[in-house]
């Protein structure tokens, strides 16, 4: 390496270690801990206390010095994206409260290090433990799934109408939904959460979400409403219900008709198939058949209705979360008269796809090719894997 090299090397990263040690913003309401603090309470970054992996860093177990569990959610110095993640999620929680939300204990600041620390959950994710390849040993009867439901749906609620300004997820699904020890879920991970200046419908961002949870109508505007989050929360009703991912392609052998039509599709399965039952009149059979004697298949038929007015292609005729929770408890009759074909990233077909923000820099793909290449190198089981996806489409054409 030449002396030009190095240099250029040692001024980047006193660049980086410079905009690592940005001011964090006042009117944060929570704790700042020092790096010492989260190092003994982790055990130093043990393997052993290790929780989870994402494209920001790792997750460590620890206890602070008064006994308190923690989950400590480290940044990785390497991820300039994950920078900006860690203030966005740190502004984002650090003032709201709910019971349905991850909490928020502190954070730390030191050099180029940058941690938020979270009440520690007991239970991980709705991925590893529901959806997971391997399952887990929780037993999820119909009732408990009837709470995560509403659970996550009152979070939401509160987050798109109670919060001031207003907060939109964008990344909504089973691997940011936590469960603690009573099974109560906590809607976690506000890295790529916008909030929504009052009177406006909605923002314009860049991209980014989780195939097969991705609102296919912000995916080609770049336009961030709550509707975006009432599409994945759609989605991750039928995958509790179902008890399967929307992106798993095992189907049973009288199913294998729907990849035959829809060969292109490999997110969206789940959706298109519970679409496919209800046309059909047969929703029931979408219902996860592991379910015991308290299922309640009418209640479980309903949840699927409301699974697929969320997902609606027109994007106004979604519910609002408010009206979901409302449909979920009862209180509010469920209107599936005009229900329409649910939306999914699949039906558009021409996209081109300009640039791709990931590691394999993929490029100038059509979407579908690029869609299977990248669900085949990120599995949506592994519960601690966050596959986002940054997108400029250039070229739209119209659906037939």
């Amino acid at each position: 390496m030449d002396c030009c090299s190095i240099f250029r090397n040692k001024w980047a990263t006193r660049q980086q270690i410079s905009e690592h040690n940005e001011d964090i913003p006042s009117g944060t309401n929570t704790t700042r801990y020092t790096y010492k603090e989260i190092v003994r309470a982790t055990e130093n970054f043990n393997p052993s206390n290790k929780i989870g992996e994402g494209g920001f860093g790792s997750v460590y177990k620890g206890r602070l010095k008064n006994g308190k569990l923690i989950a400590a959610k480290v940044l990785s110095v390497e991820s300039r994206q994950g920078l900006k993640e860690f203030m966005n999620e740190l502004m984002a929680i650090s003032n709201i409260s709910h019971g349905n939300l991850v909490s928020l204990y502190g954070y730390c600041v030191e050099g180029n290090k940058r941690i938020l620390v979270y009440n520690y959950l007991e239970n991980n994710s709705l991925a590893q433990t529901l959806l997971g390849s391997g399952r887990s040993n929780i037993q999820f009867n119909w009732r408990s799934r009837v709470n995560i439901c509403i659970g996550i749906a009152r979070g939401l609620a509160y987050l798109h109408d109670t919060v001031n300004p207003h907060i939109v997820h964008r990344d909504i699904k089973a691997s940011n939904i936590l469960l603690d020890k009573d099974l109560t879920p906590k809607i976690s991970d506000f890295g790529l959460a916008k909030l929504l200046p009052p009177n406006a419908s909605h923002i314009s961002t860049r991209v980014a979400g989780t195939l097969g949870y991705l609102a296919p109508e912000y995916a080609i505007r770049g336009q961030v409403t709550r509707k975006s989050d009432v599409y994945s929360f759609g989605v991750l009703l039928l995958e509790i219900v179902s008890g399967r991912s929307n992106t798993s392609t095992r189907l049973s052998y009288e199913d294998q008709m729907l990849l035959e039509k829809f060969p292109e599709v490999t997110n969206g399965v789940l959706l298109l198939q519970t679409w496919m039952y209800y046309e059909r009149g047969d929703l029931e059979k979408i219902i996860d058949s592991s379910l015991g004697d308290d299922l309640d298949v009418v209640q479980a038929c309903r949840f699927l209705i409301i699974g697929l007015l969320c997902t609606q292609d027109v994007t106004r005729h979604r519910p609002t979360m408010s009206a979901v929770v409302e449909m979920l408890t009862g209180e509010k009759d469920v209107d599936s008269g005009n229900i329409s074909k649910p939306a999914t990233i699949s039906d558009f077909m021409d996209l081109k796809i300009r640039s791709m923000r990931r590691e394999n820099n993929l490029a100038f793909a059509p979407s579908s090719k690029l869609i299977s290449t990248i669900m085949a190198q990120n599995s949506p089981l592994l519960s601690q894997e966050t596959t986002r996806c940054s997108i400029t489409f250039t070229a739209i054409s119209d659906r037939e």
